[in-house]
């Protein structure tokens, strides 16, 4: 079947023949007919996880996938063949810049029925960090202020929508020509990063999301309350995610030097740190459908390309200047 792969970390992305995939007693078989395009397919294709994530290469890239259920295992009920369905694999069964991909069948949802194709390949991995971060971990309700960083992209999209459907106040940063853009999300406070300091007109913030790292997460540190928390999903890893991986003891120990930095700070302030890696959740994605066919949520899908050029779709991506998400298609 054709996929799309990374041979050789730094590389580009080359379309590859690889093997049907096996199906366990626990999966279900996806017809692959659209698949989202991330950040994290980037950092795997760059080697930025090769350090904490051990992967056998080539290593076949995307996180994303909407499709139709064409054979599910023998332990699963609940999916048939046909069904239109979407789902985040995990990060343990990237792969699905792929003609067809084997998912746990408790990873997988039926599509949100007002959805096409594509607008369910962009939602997985964004919502469900979003989901995770601010309604699971974060406990965000009404009497909450939130800033979400880079509020024009992929995840900071959604977790804008996130936030208001939970109540909370939002602020966002984005660059002036997203300004309007990321209001119509739902964004209470726009700062224009390039010519606006965040730390200097925000404070007593409940909860960061941060997809920035370096500089602008030690300044989120001191836009919030005491108390309050930032959530990285860009850098750096911190030792709670190495127990989460059982990394082994050199690798937690790089983990820990990593991040020892940002620890020390968010003690000295009274806040917290945790970096955040989302976990497939099929519970999840059908909580997410059902607020999209409300109303409640919606998909922000950039562009659609053909599957033929999924190396362009992540050269786009790293290009910059993405609303929401950049989707590829076999249809």
């Amino acid at each position: 079947m054709k996929a799309f792969a990374v041979r050789k970390y730094g590389e580009p992305v080359v379309q590859i023949q690889a093997p049907e995939p096996a199906v366990g007693a626990g999966d279900v078989l996806v017809e692959m007919v659209a698949a989202g395009v991330n950040q994290t397919d980037e950092r795997l294709r760059s080697g930025g996880f090769k350090q904490i994530l051990p992967f056998d290469l080539p290593l076949i890239l995307g996180s994303d996938i909407a499709g139709r259920v064409v054979a599910v295992g023998e332990k699963v009920s609940g999916f048939t063949a046909g069904d239109e369905v979407f789902a985040f694999p995990g990060m343990d069964r990237v792969g699905t810049f792929a003609d067809r991909v084997a998912v746990n069948a408790d990873s997988v949802a039926r599509m949100p029925t007002s959805l096409s194709f594509a607008e369910a390949a962009s939602l997985p991995v964004v919502a469900l960090t979003a989901w995770q971060i601010l309604a699971e971990r974060g406990r965000i309700g009404p009497g909450h202020t939130v800033l979400i960083h880079g509020g024009a992209g992929g995840v900071g999209s959604i977790a804008i929508q996130v936030a208001k459907h939970l109540g909370a106040t939002v602020a966002t940063t984005a660059s002036a020509s997203s300004a309007d853009f990321v209001r119509e999300l739902g964004a209470d406070i726009v700062i224009d990063y390039r010519d606006q300091d965040f730390e200097q007109l925000l404070g007593d913030v409940d909860l960061v999301l941060d997809n920035q790292g370096g500089q602008t997460l030690m300044k989120s540190l001191r836009v919030l309350r005491r108390g309050g928390k930032v959530f990285g999903i860009a850098d750096p890893p911190d030792p709670a995610f190495a127990d989460r991986i059982g990394a082994n003891p050199v690798v937690a120990l790089t983990i820990r030097a990593m991040s020892s930095k940002v620890r020390r700070q968010a003690r000295r302030q009274g806040v917290s740190y945790e970096f955040y890696f989302v976990h497939p959740d099929g519970g999840q994605l059908r909580q997410i459908g059902e607020l999209i066919d409300d109303g409640a949520l919606r998909p922000i899908v950039d562009r659609v390309l053909p599957f033929d050029q999924t190396p362009h779709a992540l050269q786009a991506l790293t290009a910059g200047g993405v609303h929401g998400k950049i989707v590829v298609s076999r249809q």
